[in-house]
């Protein structure tokens, strides 16, 4: 078989989150190819899926920084170099093809990497699903896990499930925005912060409490109408509904490392001082990997993530310096380079 030299990355990372986008910008700065491949629609993890709002306390040179600003400057700072954004793909299959070459294998495709570095933190994320058989069809049209496209929801009577503070904040944000919003959670009271909970009940969000979703009425992809329960009184309503934007949360998994050849310890990834594992050219770094006296910490993480991006160049290229120059010297070459 032969691979096209094009499609070949030095370093592909594996997970999008705050160590991973650390990891890009690192590598992006000691000159390697990048790619970035992560399960989610969007960049940042945990931290834009979970909890975009909260203040994170924890970061060196910030009393406290909001996780989803935070977000926005590692990703600002991973761009510069141009990595190559893979979003949606989920890691099912490492395999050594040689003692410089890696195959990787996704839900979506297949990549080729000189080196790999997970970080994948707390594991692969996918959304909890409505329990109703047969909205497959309606994904992307009419029911939403995530919002990608705050248009789509323009003069739409919009249902959000959910009870948590993302439900809320889609609420609050949509409501300007869609011909009428209407929040249902199962229970009466919501799991959020008191100040958005505050905005909720003075806003023109139709709230349902507490109510489930018995079914789903659509016709080819297209939402129309829900019905809603009310097992406290047992009661039933129908309501319109264009959009359903469903929050019910997040299901973490690591079960994709249990078939990657890699030696684990309670679910995570043993590694050595110089973040490498049992496999040659593949690396960890952050909450995903284990070592003796190891911290959870994202301030760990980023500590990690240049340790596994220089030994990895190095595997690549033993000529090549594991302890590299200063920043702003590699910065300097950088931008030499952009200049020819």
């Amino acid at each position: 078989m032969t691979i096209d030299e094009k499609e070949i990355y030095d370093i592909t990372i594996i997970g999008a989150g705050p160590v991973g986008l650390f990891t890009a910008f690192y590598a992006g700065m000691r000159q390697a190819k990048t790619k970035l491949i992560d399960s989610l629609p969007q960049l940042g993890g945990q931290l834009s899926m979970l909890y975009p709002d909260k203040h994170i306390y924890d970061i060196a040179g910030f009393p406290k920084i909001k996780a989803s600003t935070l977000v926005t400057q590692l990703t600002e700072q991973a761009m510069q170099f141009e990595p190559t954004i893979c979003l949606e793909e989920t890691l099912t299959q490492l395999t050594p093809l040689s003692s410089d070459l890696l195959k990787i294998e996704t839900n979506q495709g297949v990549h080729y990497t000189k080196s790999i570095i997970i970080t994948t933190g707390n594991g692969a994320f996918q959304p909890r699903k409505l329990s109703i058989p047969d909205l497959d069809s309606c994904e992307n049209v009419s029911l939403f896990y995530f919002v990608r496209d705050l248009s789509l929801f323009k003069d739409k009577n919009v249902v959000i499930a959910g009870g948590g503070d993302s439900a809320i904040d889609w609420a609050l944000e949509l409501e300007p925005l869609a011909k009428s919003v209407t929040l249902t959670h199962r229970r009466p009271n919501f799991r959020a912060l008191e100040h958005n909970v505050l905005k909720l009940n003075n806003s023109s969000v139709i709230l349902q409490t507490p109510f489930v979703i018995n079914s789903v009425i659509h016709e080819a992809r297209q939402i129309t109408e829900l019905e809603l329960y009310n097992p406290k009184e047992d009661l039933t309503e129908i309501i319109p509904a264009d959009m359903l934007l469903v929050n019910y949360g997040f299901i973490s998994s690591h079960d994709y490392l249990a078939n990657l050849g890699l030696d684990l310890d309670n679910h995570l990834i043993k590694v050595k001082a110089d973040m490498s594992t049992n496999i040659p050219g593949v690396y960890a770094a952050g909450d995903v990997c284990t070592y003796p006296g190891k911290v959870k910490l994202i301030a760990t993480g980023l500590g990690e993530a240049p340790t596994a991006v220089n030994n990895a160049l190095h595997f690549i290229q033993p000529e090549l310096r594991v302890q590299p120059m200063h920043s702003t010297s590699l910065f300097s070459n950088s931008d030499k380079k952009k200049n020819l």
